[in-house]
């Protein structure tokens, strides 16, 4: 495990954003759509902890980049497929930064495209470690580490495509799946203290490679959702008391029920 933790002073308080006296954990947050999501919750005045598994130095880079900002973060290192690392993640991030976690992004996700027929049981027990348990796992910790009078926000990124049927990949679909019907069971299960709300995401920031093969002009919208609407949904949620259970389908109208 290693962890790296960087504060400065914020500036005046009337400065300070909506966020200002929470503490967010954003797991994958050192790239793509994760360090988006961790600089938005610092700009508004959270203390974020950037989770991350092999980009050490990307991590570290927009921790400096936060703490240039005027805000406060840590790095926080785990392999979150591993059962131990995924359970103990949260009560490790409230250790460092000395004050419990009361927002928690799962954002990390493992891909792999595989049909039936090819997938293997490896790719398999990968896939559900990383994309289903591990927000599970991390749910609980942080679950046990809020303290008892405190409220908390968990959030989920999921996969719109997924959600809707996607054989190619086909395990990556079941975790993602899954993912959906934990924010729904963990709503009821954590509430009243804990929201559980979920942001299922179209091509945004797809993966490199075959993926996504949609034209804008197969959207309704006739566009891609863009980054800002996923901060915007993100921030929406975190200051909605009422909203929990629910998904925010951003993908620009391609996937409907």
């Amino acid at each position: 495990m290693v962890v790296d933790r960087f504060e400065e002073p914020l500036g005046d308080e009337d400065e300070d954003g909506f966020l200002s006296s929470r503490t967010a954990l954003v797991t994958g947050g050192s790239k793509r759509i994760g360090r988006e999501l961790a600089l938005a919750l610092a700009a508004e005045g959270a203390h974020v902890i950037v989770h991350y598994n092999t980009s050490g130095d990307e991590a570290r880079g927009l921790v400096r980049e936060i703490v240039a900002g005027g805000g406060t973060a840590d790095r926080l290192a785990g392999d979150l497929a591993e059962a131990e690392v995924a359970s103990g993640l949260v009560a490790q991030a409230a250790e460092l930064c000395g004050n419990p976690v009361d927002i928690l992004i799962n954002n990390a996700s493992s891909y792999v495209r595989c049909g039936v027929a090819e997938t293997s049981s490896e790719q398999w027990d990968e896939l559900q470690a990383v994309n289903l348990r591990a927000p599970f796992l991390l749910a609980q910790g942080f679950a046990a580490q809020l303290p008892a009078k405190w409220s908390g926000d968990i959030l989920n990124l999921n996969d719109a495509q997924a959600l809707h049927g996607d054989p190619a990949h086909f395990a990556y679909t079941i975790s993602k799946v899954g993912l959906h019907g934990l924010t729904q069971n963990l709503a009821q299960a954590l509430a009243p203290r804990i929201k559980v709300n979920e942001l299922s995401l179209g091509a945004v920031m797809a993966p490199e490679g075959d993926y996504t093969k949609t034209s804008k002009s197969d959207l309704p919208l006739g566009r891609f959702p863009h980054l800002d609407e996923v901060i915007s949904g993100m921030m929406f949620l975190l200051g909605t008391p009422g909203v929990t259970g629910q998904t925010i389908s951003l993908d620009g109208g391609q996937f409907q029920s």
